[in-house]
């Protein structure tokens, strides 16, 4: 659901401590948010489109989980992409 590659690539590089480190909580946070910011605006033209609702559904609980271990992990780490994000908590 990105719009392009070169979002995805500027993501990783300012979540992440390299341009290849994709694997880290904060950057696959910061992707899936964007990828849910995306497929909110989707419903705004396609209501009926459930099956992509499902989708949605799935990565928000996704996202929880992974902001769930970020929280264990460091609070402060937590906090900063809580706030840079705009995520509600």
């Amino acid at each position: 659901m990105l719009a392009s590659n070169l979002n995805k690539k500027n993501i990783i590089i300012k979540y992440g401590r390299n341009n290849l480190d994709s694997g880290n909580t904060a950057v696959q946070i910061s992707l899936l948010t964007y990828k849910i910011n995306d497929l909110q605006n989707h419903f705004l033209i396609h209501k009926k489109d459930f099956s992509s609702r499902r989708g949605l559904l799935k990565m928000v609980s996704k996202r929880r989980k992974l902001l769930k271990y970020m929280r264990k992990k460091s609070v402060f780490q937590y906090n900063s992409i809580i706030k840079d994000l705009k995520i509600r908590r």
